[in-house]
């Protein structure tokens, strides 16, 4: 008809090669400089001794892969899913915006309407969803990464709590001779409270207010570290706490950085709930932020909780207040938990500004506001109390020891129970040898007593004449020192 023009989308055949080659060029040169980047920060881990942060970095490396591959399965696919038809019925159900109208049809819609069907998804729906698949991971990782840098930065106050057990003026505060009332202690006064004492429905509201201002005081800190020390080493030993709770979060941020499986699955619950019937762009902003304040309330709990144990038992205590660490403290008995509610917390779904999501301007103001709170709270408060308070639990992490004593110790038990199958002398003894407790005193000789190239602060040695008592269980005598001296025995 007169007037009427068509635009049609110049291919490849038709354009100059120097605009081909120069936005190649572009491409090569962006992921050319992204890796190099990646290689930086690896190498950087490595010379920090970073091992857990290095194989974060390759988690994250991998879904950037997977993201590639199914922007590859979507771009090669794209043809075959447009040409999909399903009925107009089922096409009216679950929309998003609340209407299906349009007037841009390509060439596939066309072929489905006149069949009186609907394309299953446009060649433009399948392109928009390769953007939200990327903008949803990416922006996942990203914001992980923040979040803990975050509450990496807030931690580090606490170097100087751990430098003060080292002074003599500590030792004398905390003499092991000295008997005080549990009010008495710092830890008391903080803790034992009328709200605390006699009422269970004040408490929750008081450790739910408690989050907002010195959510970790220098008196929990001192006194979980004393009681984490006392369950699992000896009284005098000079274990740095600080560190190890750092290697233990650098493990845990291992299993948050990255999209998991269950993580992908809620995306895609995300998406197939979000129709405009559930109206979820009014309620689910506010998800994050109420499972963030309960996290941060159930953490200030168990300290009190432990504060009202210790109380119970003994209102009198002699040298300082002692608790006793536990996995009954946390829900279903399982510390880790928390980290998986954090890590949902963290999953932010996003949809452009400007939108049927989003038509005024106060919902838009409402998203971020809410998102930049959420992210700030969770790296300052809970993440630093969730470090905190799950190392309360019954059983110590594997980050206790160091890197490179951790690989010493598997490389010599490695050897041991090569030993115990080539040694002729042991192979005559019974041979339902419990693996969980191999004897290294029996499988190894003076020659072969471990040696992992430390710094002369860290040394592992074997106990030959364990005590009467201790005969039937073999330990091995490990001493650990981040920069003090600290000996312990840890079975093995």
């Amino acid at each position: 008809m007169a007037g009427e023009t068509t635009v049609e989308e110049r291919s490849i055949e038709v354009t100059p090669t120097w605009a081909v080659a120069t936005v190649c060029l572009i491409l090569i040169s962006v992921s050319v400089l992204i890796e190099h980047l990646l290689h930086l920060l690896a190498k950087y881990f490595n010379k920090k001794k970073k091992s857990s942060l290095i194989q974060t970095l390759h988690k994250i490396k991998s879904d950037l892969m997977m993201l590639g591959f199914m922007s590859l399965i979507l771009t090669v696919s794209e043809k075959r899913i447009s040409n999909i038809c399903i009925p107009k019925s089922m096409a009216e159900t679950f929309l998003p915006c609340g209407t299906m109208d349009s007037d841009d049809y390509s060439e596939e819609e066309l072929k489905c309407l006149e069949q009186g069907k609907v394309s299953l998804l446009s060649r433009q729906g399948v392109n928009q969803l390769q953007y939200l698949i990327f903008v949803l991971a990416f922006f996942h990782s990203l914001s992980c990464v923040l979040t803990f840098s975050l509450g990496m930065a807030k931690m580090r106050s606490w170097e100087s709590w751990e430098a003060e057990t080292r002074t003599l003026e500590y030792q004398f505060t905390n003499d092991p001779r000295r008997f005080r009332f549990t009010h008495q202690t710092s830890f008391g006064k903080r803790h034992l409270r009328f709200w605390s004492e006699h009422s269970r429905l004040l408490r929750w509201p008081a450790c739910f207010l408690r989050q907002f201002y010195a959510s970790v005081s220098r008196t929990d800190y001192l006194t979980l570290r004393r009681g984490f020390i006392t369950a699992h080493f000896a009284k005098e030993s000079h274990f740095n706490f600080q560190r190890y709770i750092n290697r233990a979060l650098e493990k845990d941020f291992g299993m948050v950085a990255g999209m998991s499986w269950w993580i992908w699955i809620i995306s895609v619950l995300f998406i197939f709930f979000n129709a405009q019937g559930f109206y979820n762009y009014l309620w689910l902003p506010f998800i994050p932020l109420v499972m963030l304040l309960v996290v941060g309330t159930k953490l200030e709990g168990i300290i009190t909780q432990m504060c009202l144990d210790s109380h119970g038992k003994s209102q009198v205590v002699i040298g300082p207040l002692l608790v006793r660490p536990g996995d009954h403290y946390f829900w279903f008995n399982w510390p880790k938990l928390l980290l998986h509610v954090i890590h949902l917390v963290l999953l932010q779904y996003k949809f452009g500004l400007r939108s049927c999501f989003h038509e005024k301007t106060e919902d838009i103001i409402i998203k971020i506001v809410l998102g930049v709170v959420v992210h700030m709270l969770c790296g300052y408060v809970t993440l630093p109390l969730y470090a905190l308070v799950t190392q309360m639990g019954s059983s110590m992490k594997n980050a206790v020891f160091p890197e490179s004593v951790a690989h010493g110790l598997k490389r010599w038990r490695g050897r041991a129970r090569k030993n115990l199958r080539t040694n002729d002398y042991y192979s005559a003894r019974p041979s339902s040898v419990d693996d969980a407790s191999v004897s290294l005193d029996a499988s190894l000789s003076l020659d072969a007593s471990p040696s992992f190239s430390l710094r002369p602060s860290y040394s592992v040695d074997r106990e030959r004449d364990p005590p009467s008592d201790l005969k039937d269980t073999k330990f091995v005598a490990v001493e650990i020192d981040d920069g003090q001296v600290g000996k312990q025995h840890q079975k093995i």
